[in-house]
């Protein structure tokens, strides 16, 4: 019985870790996408499309559990929350009105809210992944402005802060899948 424990315990950790990396991931890429688009580097096409990859890698990383289409679903959401964050930041950079590019942004993690809360409702409530996910948009606007403005203390602390707030998520999302799917694990 401990032996049978013991491994399910493994696996939850295998599941977390996995989840938290590529979730880490996300918040990095953005980091080095914020980076270079701010900067107008040359480096911006090559850092979009590594982050766009990461996007794929959360909608494969679900299909094991909630099916393929789940996953595509999740992924083309995922790969909207980039171009249309990639639509607020040129906005910022090139200081015209952000409310529009505000406002689809945060629509579209609405949907990606309700797409998960309806997946697993029980572990993933609506109200609980809305204020996670406008969370997340919150800190990383909050980022990308500190950085603009070249306001590095803050810039360096809001990365901090996102990063902390995606573990978070990531950990509500691994223990969700582990509560609604023990035995796939």
């Amino acid at each position: 019985m401990a032996t049978a424990a013991a491994a399910a315990a493994v696996r939850i950790c295998t599941l977390r870790t996995a989840m938290r990396r590529l979730w880490e991931d996300h918040v990095t890429w953005t980091r080095v996408f914020l980076i270079s688009a701010i900067a107008g580097l040359p480096d911006q096409h090559a850092a979009t499309a590594r982050l766009l990859r990461n996007q794929v890698d959360i909608g494969d990383a679900v299909k094991k559990f909630y099916g393929n289409a789940a996953g595509d679903q999740l992924t083309s959401l995922l790969h909207d929350h980039i171009m249309l964050a990639a639509e607020l930041v040129a906005a910022l950079v090139n200081r015209t009105p952000i409310e529009q590019a505000m406002a689809k942004w945060f629509a579209n993690a609405d949907q990606i809210a309700a797409f998960l809360s309806r997946a697993n409702p029980k572990h993933w409530p609506l109200a609980e992944m809305t204020k996670m996910m406008r969370s997340h948009l919150e800190l990383t606007t909050k980022e990308a402005l500190a950085r603009l403005n070249q306001e590095w203390d803050a810039d360096v602390a809001a990365y901090d802060e996102v990063h902390e707030q995606i573990l978070k998520m990531a950990d509500m999302l691994a223990f969700g899948i582990a509560e609604q799917f023990p035995t796939k694990l």
